[in-house]
């Protein structure tokens, strides 16, 4: 598996590669001045569901956000239930 980060502007997308497809794709918006990174949207397309791919998805979120020193808002409500079971994130889990 392959991550591509593409960022455009305040924004970007994660993409997930298997060796001859996408998996899925995190749509994400920076905001610099108040450091914070949010997530918008989780997508995993319909063949490889249920096998964890939008969990690495985030993972590699959180990655990112954590090298650019910036708290995490996942907007998406599957990213929130994802980060919510995580241990490890509290450093960069904005839960408002």
């Amino acid at each position: 598996m392959k991550f591509e980060n593409h960022i455009s502007g305040n924004g970007g997308v994660i993409t997930l590669h298997n060796e001859t497809k996408e998996v899925g794709r995190l749509t994400y918006t920076l905001f610099p001045e108040d450091h914070r990174f949010v997530i918008s949207f989780v997508l995993v397309h319909r063949e490889f569901e249920g096998r964890g791919m939008g969990k690495f998805l985030v993972e590699e979120a959180i990655k990112l956000a954590r090298e650019k020193n910036m708290q995490v808002y996942p907007h998406c409500s599957y990213a929130r239930a994802v980060m919510t079971r995580m241990k490890d994130v509290e450093d960069v889990f904005l839960k408002r």
